[in-house]
C-alpha cells in the first residue's frame, strides 16, 4: 500500500518507523529540516510530489490546530474513489461533518499515548480508540495495525471519542497542572509526594500543543467545573473541622476507586 503521512513530527515519525518496512510510504512536510532524520520513506516539500505519488491512504498527524486546513491543501492531489484520508488527532469536533463533505472515504483514530511519555518500544498497556464510523476497511487496517502493537483498542462514535477523552485525559491533567502550580521542591520528600512529582514531569514533558488540544476540547470544561465543586466542597469540610463530613466524603471517593 502506498501510504502519505503529513507531517514528520513525533507521531508522523512514529508512523513512518512503524509503516516503512511493510508499505510504500512518503511524508509531506513544509519544513525540510523535519525532514533530515526521516528514514526508510521518499520525503515531499512540494504538493505537487503527492500527484506523482498517488497515496492510497494518507495519515494526518499534523498538530489539531492545522489538520483540517492542511487536508484542505492536500486532497486537491489525491484522488478520489482511490485514496482513503486518516487522522491520528485527540480531539475530533467537527471532523466528521469535514469527513463527510470531503466526498473522500476516511477512517479516524487516536493513539492514546503521547511520544514523549510513552514507551514507544513496548505499547501493551496502552490504549487506541477508533472511530466507528467511516470506512470499513480503513478502520480494518488500524485495527490490524493497533493489535500488531498489542494496544487496548477501543471503538466509538465521534461524540463518544471527545467526551471519553474530556473525561479520562483531562481530570488527571487538570490535577497535574493544579500539583505543579502550588508545589515547592522538598529537602526529604514523601512517598506521595515523589510518586506525584513523577506524573507531573511525565505529563509536562509532553508537547505543549498536545497540552492545549486536551484542555480545549469542549468537553473539557465540564470535567474543569467538577473539579472545582469537589474542591469547593472540600474546602468547606476543611474550613469547618467537620469530621462526620469528611468521612463521609472520604468514603465517596473510596468507592470511586474500587
Amino acid at each position: 500500500m502506498k501510504i502519505l503521512i503529513l507531517g514528520a513530527g513525533k507521531m508522523g515519525s512514529f508512523f513512518i518507523d512503524l509503516l516503512s518496512f511493510d508499505h510504500e510510504v512518503a511524508v509531506y512536510d513544509i519544513d525540510p529540516k523535519r525532514l533530515r532524520f526521516t528514514y526508510n520513506c521518499q520525503r515531499f516539500v512540494s504538493l505537487e510530489d503527492i500527484d506523482t505519488f498517488c497515496p492510497d491512504l494518507v495519515i494526518n498527524a499534523v498538530s489539531l490546530k492545522y489538520t483540517l486546513d492542511v487536508f484542505k491543501q492536500v486532497i486537491p492531489h489525491l484522488v478520489k474513489g482511490h485514496c482513503i484520508l486518516s487522522d491520528i488527532s485527540s480531539v475530533k469536533t467537527g471532523f466528521k461533518e469535514f469527513y463527510e463533505e470531503s466526498g473522500f472515504a476516511y477512517v479516524s483514530t487516536h493513539p492514546m499515548f503521547g511520544p514523549t511519555f510513552a514507551n514507544l518500544g513496548q505499547l501493551s498497556n496502552e490504549n487506541a480508540i477508533i472511530i466507528s464510523e467511516g470506512d470499513f476497511m480503513g478502520r480494518c487496517f488500524f485495527k490490524e495495525l493497533y493489535s500488531r502493537l498489542e494496544l487496548h483498542i477501543c471503538e466509538y462514535t465521534f461524540e463518544q471519542h471527545d467526551r471519553t477523552v474530556a473525561y479520562s485525559l483531562s481530570i488527571p491533567f487538570i490535577s497535574t497542572f493544579a500539583f505543579a502550580a502550588v508545589m515547592k521542591h522538598q529537602d526529604a520528600p514523601g512517598t506521595t509526594f515523589k510518586r506525584h512529582m513523577l506524573i507531573a514531569q511525565g505529563v509536562l514533558s509532553e508537547d505543549d500543543t498536545l497540552l492545549r488540544e486536551i484542555l480545549f476540547n469542549p468537553y473539557t470544561k465540564d470535567q474543569v467545573s467538577q473539579i472545582r465543586d469537589e474542591m469547593t466542597e472540600l474546602i468547606d469540610i476543611i474550613d469547618k473541622k467537620d469530621e462526620e463530613h469528611m468521612q463521609a466524603y472520604l468514603t465517596k471517593i473510596r468507592q470511586n476507586i474500587k
